[in-house]
C-alpha cells in the first residue's frame, strides 16, 4: 500500500518531499511502537496499538526504498547510477548491524527480567534517528534535476498508478521475478536461520549474533562492489552470475546445516549465502529505476520492490520452516532454488539497462 500512495505523490509532486514524508511517517510509527503501554496496562489495546504502527509503519517503508534511490541515481552520472544507487541499499546491512549489535548488547547487560519489562523498547526509542534524518533532509536535500526536466517538458502524469500498469505491466512482472529470490534469500539467511539455529542447531542467541553480524559486514561490501562493476560491464551481466550462483548455493547449503553446532558448516552458510546476497542486491538500486521513464518511476520502481518482498519475502521463512518439518532440510534448498530458476529466466528475458536514456 505505501508503494501505491507514496508512488503516486512521488510522480506528481516530486521524489524529495515525498520521500522525507515516509521516512517521517516510518520514524515516527517506530518509535511510538517503544511507548506503548504492555497488555497488563491496558489489556488488548496494547495489541492493537502495536498492529496500527506495524501497518502504519510499513506505509512509510513501502514508500521510503523507492524514493531514497530515485533520489541518488537521479542525481547520478550516467557512468555511475549503480554506484550511487548502492548508497542507499547499503543502508540495510548497516541498519542490520546496527540492530543485531544493540539487541547483543542488551542481552549481555540486563537481565531477562529487564528485557522483558524495558529493554525490548530501547532499540524502537534509538529508531528516532530517522525522524531527525527526516528533518535533516528536508532542509538540505535538493529535488532532483530529472524530475525537474520532466516538468518543464510537461513529461508528468495525473495518473501515474494508472499509467504503469498501462504501459509498463511487463516491466514490473520481471522486476518481481528478478528480486522475489533476493528477498527470499536474505530472509533465509537472517529471520528463518536465526530460529532455526538457535532452536535446532544448538548456537546461543548471542553466539549467532555476532555470527550474522560478521556476515553483514561481508553483505554491505559485495553491495558496494558489484554496484561498482555493475557499472563498468553492465547490471546484466552482474545479476545474471549472481542469479546462477544462487542456483548453485540452493543446491548445496542445506550440508552446512548437518549436524550440532557445525561452526564450519555455519560460517559457509552465512559467508556463502551474504556473498550471493550481495552481489544480488547491491545494483538493483539502479536495474529497477531503469525499467521505467521519469513519469512513472517512483510508482514503478517501488511497487516492483515491495511486490517482490510479498513474492519472496513475506512467506519465505513460513515456508522453508514448513517444508523442513515435512520433507526435511534439502527441500528448504530446493524451494530457493525453484525462485532462482525464476530469476534467471526473468533476467534472460530482461535487456541489458546500463545505457538507458535515464532522462526520459
Amino acid at each position: 500500500m505505501g508503494s501505491f500512495l507514496f508512488g503516486h505523490f512521488g510522480d506528481q509532486l516530486g521524489r524529495k518531499r515525498t520521500l522525507v514524508v515516509s521516512l517521517m511517517v516510518m520514524g515516527v510509527a517506530t518509535v511510538a511502537i517503544g511507548f506503548i503501554p504492555s497488555y497488563n496496562s491496558i489489556g488488548v489495546w496494547g495489541a492493537l496499538l502495536l498492529c496500527l504502527c506495524r501497518f502504519v509503519q510499513g506505509i512509510g517503508l513501502g514508500g521510503e526504498w523507492s524514493g531514497a534511490v530515485l533520489v541518488a541515481t537521479e542525481n547520478a552520472p550516467a557512468d555511475k547510477r549503480a554506484l550511487y544507487g548502492a548508497f542507499p541499499e547499503v543502508g540495510a546491512p548497516i541498519g542490520f548491524f546496527l540492530c543485531n549489535g544493540l539487541f547483543f548488547v542488551l542481552e549481555n547487560v540486563l537481565t531477562p527480567a529487564q528485557m522483558t519489562s524495558f529493554g525490548w523498547r530501547i532499540p524502537f526509542w534509538a529508531s528516532s534517528v530517522l525522524v531527525f534524518i527526516g528533518l535533516y533532509v528536508r532542509r538540505r536535500l535538493q529535488e532532483t534535476p530529472l524530475f525537474k526536466l520532466a516538468q518543464e517538458q510537461d513529461n508528468t502524469t495525473k495518473s501515474p498508478l494508472k499509467e504503469v500498469f498501462k504501459s509498463n505491466w511487463r516491466e514490473i512482472a520481471k522486476g518481481t521475478f528478478i528480486m522475489g529470490a533476493t528477498y527470499a534469500l536474505f530472509f533465509t539467511l537472517t529471520t528463518w536461520s536465526l530460529s532455526y539455529a538457535t532452536t535446532s542447531l544448538g548456537f546461543s542467541h548471542s553466539e549467532f549474533l555476532l555470527l550474522l553480524m560478521g556476515a553483514i559486514v561481508e553483505f554491505a561490501a559485495l553491495i558496494m562492489l558489484t554496484s561498482i562493476l555493475a557499472d563498468k560491464i553492465g547490471r546484466k551481466k552482474v545479476l545474471l552470475t549472481a542469479s546462477v550462483a544462487l542456483v548453485v548455493y540452493s543446491l548445496v547449503f542445506p550440508y552446512f546445516l548437518e549436524g550440532q553446532h557445525n561452526m564450519f558448516g555455519m560460517l559457509l552458510f552465512l559467508g556463502l549465502g551474504f556473498l550471493v546476497m550481495g552481489s544480488l542486491y547491491g545494483p538493483v538500486g539502479a536495474v529497477l529505476p531503469e525499467l521505467f521513464p521519469t513519469k512513472v518511476r517512483y510508482s514503478g520502481a517501488g511497487i516492483t520492490y515491495n511486490l517482490a518482498a510479498v513474492v519472496g519475502a513475506a512467506v519465505a521463512p513460513s515456508i522453508t520452516t514448513w517444508l523442513i518439518a515435512e520433507y526435511g532440510l534439502h527441500s528448504a534448498g530446493y524451494y530457493m532454488l525453484a525462485l532462482a530458476v525464476v530469476s534467471v529466466v526473468a533476467w534472460l528475458l530482461t535487456k541489458e539497462t546500463k545505457d538507458v536514456d535515464y532522462t526520459k
